[in-house]
């Protein structure tokens, strides 16, 4: 096992998947200490990179296209402390980092792990029911509906409407904007038959955001109902699949894998009587086939 501790989190890898723990360090972010541990599959990694600073570096993973919902309800928004992906490193502690790296990067070329997109979230999502209160309301999410209360400075015209309710089934998608500059910033949750037509403070399917310690609380609430929306990537086919045709789809693709797997593990035999893999690296690569058989 590969694993690297620092003050601002810990992070472990077994070959399989990678487990990121938050540090109890002043700079951690509220989101990142909010989020506690996350396992991360090595299949939804897309890279690794250790970046070397003159004080201290910067351990990055970067995971394939829509494999996380955090990643997707925050398209890129998220500042350093409140990323979970990346760890701060001490100096003296450059060697363990590199390390670390080539762990990883060597378990992904092993595992044939594809940098592209997927059409399927490979992480769960923060766990409900949660809430968070930031700007102009209170967000909550139970996993079948969110609630938006507003407080006593939301503005009238939004306030006047009383807290709204908005079922999931009726949530097409869901944006975290923070604020930038002299700009607010706000979570929006798009509700079928309901045009957009309005700024944040007016919108009653939306909580302004002022750029405050607890923002990116907010980003929680809209990487869980993200979650639980269909993925934006997600194939057509397969959906109007008659009843009796499903169970005979899903064996074919298990057959599909099956063999991929069988194919894999002989390629593996052959870099290894070629003198590609090493024993311990043949053994380790096996393992991870095997499992997932």
């Amino acid at each position: 096992m590969a694993e690297i501790i620092q003050k601002d989190g810990t992070w472990a890898f077994d070959g399989d998947a990678l487990r990121l723990t938050p540090g109890r360090d002043r700079n951690t972010g509220p989101l990142r200490a909010e989020l506690g541990e996350l396992v991360v599959p090595l299949g939804a990694l897309a890279g690794v990179s250790f970046e070397q600073g003159r004080r201290a570096g910067r351990l990055r993973l970067r995971l394939r296209a829509g494999a996380d919902p955090l990643l997707q309800a925050t398209a890129g928004r998220l500042t350093d402390p409140q990323d979970p992906y990346q760890l701060t490193v001490e100096s003296d502690r450059y060697g363990v980092a590199e390390y670390f790296a080539e762990e990883v990067r060597g378990a992904l070329l092993l595992d044939s792990v594809s940098p592209g997109p997927v059409d399927e979230y490979l992480l769960p999502g923060p766990a409900v029911p949660l809430s968070a209160s930031a700007g102009d309301g209170t967000a909550s999410f139970d996993g079948e509906r969110v609630l938006l209360e507003w407080n006593w400075k939301t503005e009238d015209a939004k306030a006047a409407g009383g807290p709204r309710t908005i079922p999931l089934t009726e949530i097409s998608g869901v944006q975290w904007q923070p604020a930038a500059g002299l700009e607010n910033g706000h979570l929006r949750f798009t509700v079928r038959g309901a045009p957009v037509t309005t700024p944040p403070k007016f919108d009653p399917h939306a909580v302004e955001l002022w750029g405050f310690k607890k923002d990116p609380l907010m980003a929680l609430v809209a990487a869980a109902v993200q979650a639980r929306l269909p993925h934006p990537s997600a194939p057509a086919d397969g959906t109007d699949l008659e009843p009796e045709r499903v169970p005979l789809a899903k064996a074919a693709a298990a057959e599909d894998t099956h063999d991929a797997l069988l194919r894999r593990l002989r390629e593996l035999g052959e870099l290894r009587r070629d003198g590609v893999l090493t024993e311990d690296e043949f053994a380790m690569a096996k393992q991870a086939v095997l499992k997932r058989m």
